[in-house]
């Protein structure tokens, strides 16, 4: 699965999250523009995981701050 093919599916996947409507792009912080606390990361991360059949590790989730680096990460744990 490409980047724009990945990036498609968790955009799909935020919609529910994504309370205030904020427009996503790579540069969209999850804590700062989605004003997500850590509950709602937390059940994020899950969804992610469940869709892409991937794990997603603390470490990793701590260096995830954006969309972009979302996708980029996933992207990579699929191994494409």
């Amino acid at each position: 699965m490409d980047r724009a093919e990945t990036a498609a599916r968790i955009a799909g996947l935020i919609e529910p999250f994504n309370k205030k409507g904020v427009a996503i792009a790579d540069y969209t912080s999850f804590a700062g523009d989605l004003e997500w606390d850590s509950l709602t990361v937390m059940d994020f991360v899950a969804a992610i995981e469940d869709e892409f059949d991937i794990i997603i590790t603390m470490n990793q989730q701590a260096e995830i701050e954006t969309y972009g680096q979302l996708i980029d990460a996933v992207v990579k744990l699929q191994g494409a």
